[in-house]
């Protein structure tokens, strides 16, 4: 055992049912039809020892041969303004992740964490501070949204994969934990209430398009050049705007998911109205033609002010001139409201927060 987790024992909220149906046939030598049972249950929060279904015994024998790794609640906050719920997850090892429950007139949605910190680097970001310290697997990626439904008493019923981390640098475990969530025996959250956020690995979202799962992908465009955005991002270093571009439209090509870009607004850095044009140019002559092209939909994100990175929010005016230029050239723009802003839901900061206090 290291850090809490018992590498000796199966994680059993990261098996698919066909992989448990195995191990209770073979495993266990249990009926097959127990695995529904305990997939169902465990899906609900429910511990397998406290599955009342199944006898004493076999309770006894998954105890000694599996563990159920659902987050804890760390520290959870509720904004006063518009009852956002902001959550610090405990994990089994000792590390926090954060989650976020956002309501909505359509529904519940929740944003959740695929790593424990991140490697990206961005500079505008709080959850790259300290870097990545490890991968989240699928039951921690799932356990957040079984956590935080039970807590809150309510379904949840979309899915933002946009907080702490890169998820298509946990490539593996997060495509396990989205066929695990889509899953009708479990949480049954279809594919097209799912949105994933990446800062643009380019390799990964070639792979991600043969796979057929009808998600939404949100790129972290963030500057319209490579200049700008290599000096606030230097993923793209290794893959420049225009590749980028080029691997969305073929994404689309395939897969027919429109892709939402994601614009964080830095005050003085990428908010001018000559970078509005620069991006719609390139948005324009990247993703369309004459003859057929991608819808293309511009998510503003005025930045999340943060101690660490200086940079600052652009002003109301700034960001109503950005959005009027997108529009303008046939590009459909909207300015992300800030919700739990009295909570300060964005990700990172609360994870941040809780590490600094332990260091000291």
């Amino acid at each position: 055992m290291e850090n809490g987790i018992n590498e000796k024992k199966i994680d059993i909220l990261s098996l698919s049912l066909s992989e448990l149906e195995t191990f209770v046939t073979e495993e266990l030598g249990e009926a097959k039809y127990r695995a529904k049972q305990i997939f169902t249950n465990i899906h609900k929060g429910i511990h397998p020892k406290n599955i009342t279904n199944l006898s004493k015994a076999l309770r006894e024998k998954i105890d000694e041969k599996c563990e159920y790794r659902l987050p804890y609640i760390e520290k959870k906050l509720i904004s006063a303004i518009d009852g956002t719920v902001k959550y610090l997850f405990g994990l089994v090892d000792g590390n926090c992740i954060e989650s976020v429950v956002m309501k909505y007139n359509h529904g519940n949605t929740i944003c959740i964490s695929s790593q424990v910190g991140c490697r990206m680097g961005c500079k505008f970001c709080a959850s790259t501070i300290g870097g990545k310290v490890r991968d989240l697997t699928p039951s921690e990626l799932l356990g957040q949204v079984i956590a935080a439904q039970n807590d809150t008493g309510e379904r949840i019923s979309n899915i933002v994969m946009m907080g702490i981390g890169e998820p298509l640098d946990n490539f593996d475990n997060v495509v396990k934990f989205l066929r695990l969530v889509g899953c009708e025996e479990g949480l049954n959250i279809g594919y097209r209430h799912i949105s994933l956020s990446s800062c643009g690995l380019v390799d990964k979202i070639y792979k991600l398009s043969e796979l057929d799962l009808p998600i939404t992908l949100s790129i972290s465009l963030h500057a319209p050049d490579d200049e700008t955005r290599s000096a606030i991002m230097p993923i793209n270093n290794k893959w420049g705007v225009g590749e980028l571009l080029r691997a969305c439209r073929d994404y689309y090509g395939v897969t027919k998911r429109r892709i939402s870009f994601e614009y964080t607004l830095i005050s003085g850095k990428n908010d001018s109205k000559e970078n509005a044009e620069k991006l719609a140019r390139v948005l324009n002559g990247a993703l369309r033609s004459e003859k057929e092209g991608m819808p293309i939909h511009v998510n503003l994100i005025p930045v999340n002010e943060v101690k660490e990175t200086g940079f600052k929010r652009s002003g109301d005016e700034a960001i109503k001139a950005f959005a009027a230029v997108l529009e303008k050239r046939g590009i459909r723009a909207t300015v992300r409201r800030k919700l739990g802003s009295d909570i300060n839901a964005s990700c990172g900061q609360l994870r941040r927060e809780n590490t600094k206090s332990k260091e000291e």
